[in-house]
């Protein structure tokens, strides 16, 4: 990387000294970028002084490539929350998660004030069954503090050989002493779509996560409903994608494409106008436009919020629940070679109607609170996108850009509690009588 930075400035330099003298305006030009590229030279050189000084001076021979790593790490991370680098392991490690099998607990986490923050635990996997809940904060693993590890170095932790234990210190909101969960690592199986027939008139699809098979996932659950419910009984769909939190951005294509027959899914903008892409519906409805109700919640975020916008602009399906986290960037994850890789925040995502939901999310249609536990109550909301710290500003102007934190989402675990999945029945069953269900056709976006 060091060589191909260094070229292009020396490459800028040369440029720079073909205008000089052409005119004022652009000697004026050559000199801001020759002084320009002096200023990036010297921060490199304030760089590999700091470098040899830890190396020659500090009170324990230091770990060269780590000194290397965590330097990099710490200039992507000062980025925005989602950019980060990738040791050769991690990069492996989301190699394989992404593919749908991995090592570990199965729990999705996110670092917030210096401690390990859980997101969702995965359903059917070690930590959901030991009790892990969303909001949980890890302040050690195996005794050891968390404080003081970056992300990348707490998950590695975390995964390890399949049987062995590991002890979790965990910090719940609600509850005054620490709790200490012990966990045995299994190879995590990611199914990432469950589904059954409810009622005999209702088809159920849970989507846990986005990746590589998800979308045939989904494709096999609709067949199999659609033979088990003959289609003269079948009133609809329930998509659920509450405290999904997302994955890979071309399953989220194709899980919205399942419902659209055309029109545009979702647009990415990056920092220059030709790195603009749109995604857009192709002909073939799977569920041969049978109506469709979306449940999302506050750890709806990313992929799931793609494909939540781009039925709701639509007017393809009813969103029913609480407003979702508010991911609206993409991350590109760029290989280097033997070094690993490095996730990178390359664009910012806009739903069919040309909105961002950056720290903002998506608001559903009909809101449906749950009734909380008395242990969880005033503790079931999620912080959204909008409380990381250094996260992306909404691109919208000024009024449509206030950002939006909070957002419940807490599940019933059993479904006969569920108030947002009974709602989506009763909507489906004609049992009850909703303004928004079903959307307006007329008013959905132009295809």
């Amino acid at each position: 990387m060091m060589r191909k930075v260094s070229l292009l400035l020396v490459g800028a330099m040369l440029g720079a000294g073909a205008v000089v003298g052409i005119g004022q305006g652009r000697s004026f030009i050559a000199g801001s970028a020759v002084a320009a590229a002096a200023d990036t030279y010297r921060q490199l050189n304030l760089f590999g002084d700091v470098f040899e000084r830890v190396r020659a001076d500090y009170v324990e021979k230091p770990d060269d490539s780590k000194l290397v790593e965590s330097a990099i790490n710490g200039m992507l991370s000062s980025l925005d929350p989602h950019s980060s680098y990738m040791s050769p392991k991690s990069f492996k490690d989301m190699q394989v998660q992404t593919r749908g099998e991995f090592g570990g607990l199965g729990i999705e986490v996110t670092m917030e004030d210096n401690l390990v923050k859980v997101v969702t635990p995965i359903d059917d996997t070690p930590a959901a069954r030991a009790g892990v809940r969303a909001g949980d904060f890890i302040t050690h693993l195996d005794g050891d503090p968390v404080m003081g590890l970056s992300l990348n170095q707490a998950v590695d932790k975390m995964r390890g050989p399949v049987n062995s234990p590991i002890v979790l210190k965990i910090k719940r909101d609600g509850v005054s002493d620490p709790l200490e969960i012990k966990i045995v690592r299994d190879i995590i199986r990611i199914r990432s779509v469950r589904s059954r027939e409810e009622g005999g008139d209702v088809g159920y699809v849970r989507v846990t996560q986005f990746n590589e098979q998800t979308f045939d996932g989904l494709r096999d659950a609709i067949d199999k409903i659609a033979k088990d419910v003959p289609v003269d009984k079948l009133k609809g769909w329930v998509i659920d994608l509450r405290n999904n939190p997302g994955g890979l951005l071309d399953q989220a294509i194709s899980v919205s494409d399942a419902f659209l027959e055309r029109g545009e899914i979702v647009s990415t903008r990056g920092r220059n106008a030709e790195e603009s892409q749109r995604y857009n519906a192709r002909p073939g409805d799977l569920t041969k436009g049978k109506p469709v109700i979306v449940l999302i919640n506050g750890g709806s975020a990313s992929a799931s919020e793609i494909v939540a916008g781009a039925l709701q602009d639509h007017k393809r399906a009813t969103l029913i629940g609480t407003r979702s986290f508010g991911k609206g960037s993409v991350q590109t994850i760029i290989p280097l070679g033997q070094n690993g890789a490095i996730r990178l925040t390359t664009a910012r995502y806009y739903t069919p109607s040309g909105r961002s939901i950056q720290a903002k999310g998506i608001e559903p249609d009909i809101e449906v609170l749950q009734d909380t536990p008395e242990d969880l109550k005033g503790k079931d909301d999620t912080k959204g996108e909008a409380s990381l710290k250094g996260h992306l500003k909404n691109p919208n102007d000024a009024k449509d850009s206030e950002e939006k934190t909070g957002s419940q989402a807490y599940v019933p675990p059993n479904a006969k509690d569920d108030k947002a999945l009974n709602r989506a029945f009763d909507l489906l069953r004609g049992i009850k009588a909703d303004a928004h269900f079903p959307p307006d056709s007329k008013a959905a976006v132009p295809n």
